[in-house]
This record gives structure tokens, C-alpha cells and sequence, in this order.
């Protein structure tokens, strides 16, 4: 117990400092730039298939059970009849994921991941996909 109290106090002291500086060391900011742009490109892929398969910028909520649904929305609710909606709350999550981390980066200091000179491909344009969500740029909720 005596082990615990002490790194907790060392750990609130790191915790201090590093609240009183307001920035991020070198390392840290590197580490979370990698996660940032992990989830970037996680949300950047996950909005894609939403364009086709989710049901679009519902709150995770069930299906509306009058939804019209595209065939491959209809396809994918043979395998699991929550996956559009699926498709769309996993969207959110990821994007949030990189909202948050860039948020924080910035709060810190820290320069945010920026995608934007990548993002010149217009989304989707199969017949059935969700035109409020393309064409997407991957930074955007």
C-alpha cells in the first residue's frame, strides 16, 4: 500500500507540472500525433462505408423501422439487423476518436493532424449512397 500511495503522490506531482506548463513534451506530442492520425484514417474509412451502409447522421438509436433502405443496407441487415446502424454509431465513435485527440493536441499546444491536402477524392458516387456524407473530407463529424 505504502508502494501505491507513493507513486500516486508522484504521479499527481508529474501531473501538476504538466498542467502548469500547459504543453506537451516532444514524445507525448509525437505519440498522440500517431493516434490522431490512426483515427483519422479509421473515421476517414469507416465514413466511406457509411456513405453505402449506414443510415446517416442518426444518433445511434435502432433502425426506424419505416427507413427506406438501399439494397446493400438491406444486404447487410440479412447478416445483422442492427449493421447500418452499426455502420453509422462506429462512424461517430472514430471521428469523435480524432476530434478528441486533435482537440487535446491543440489544448496543449501541440500542433493537430491535418489531413486536408489528401482529402481531393470526391466520396462515393454508387447509386444508394448517402449524399450527406459525400463527398467527405476525414476531419470532418
Amino acid at each position: 500500500m505504502g508502494a501505491g500511495l507513493l507513486a500516486n503522490g508522484t504521479l499527481a506531482r508529474a501531473q501538476a507540472r504538466a498542467q502548469e506548463s500547459g504543453s506537451l513534451n516532444a514524445g507525448d506530442a509525437a505519440i498522440l500525433r500517431f493516434l490522431a492520425a490512426a483515427e483519422l484514417i479509421e473515421s476517414d474509412l469507416w465514413t466511406q462505408y457509411a456513405e453505402l451502409g449506414g443510415i446517416g447522421n442518426n444518433p445511434p438509436i435502432e433502425v426506424d423501422p419505416n427507413q427506406l433502405l438501399n439494397p446493400y443496407q438491406v444486404a447487410l441487415s440479412n447478416l445483422d439487423s442492427d449493421g447500418p446502424q452499426y455502420v453509422s454509431s462506429n462512424t461517430l465513435d472514430e471521428v469523435s476518436h480524432a476530434t478528441f485527440l486533435n482537440a487535446y493536441l491543440e489544448f496543449r499546444g501541440a500542433e493537430p493532424v491535418n489531413f486536408d491536402e489528401f482529402a481531393t477524392l470526391p466520396g462515393s458516387y454508387s447509386r444508394g449512397i448517402n449524399r450527406r456524407l459525400a463527398p467527405h473530407k476525414p476531419h470532418e463529424s
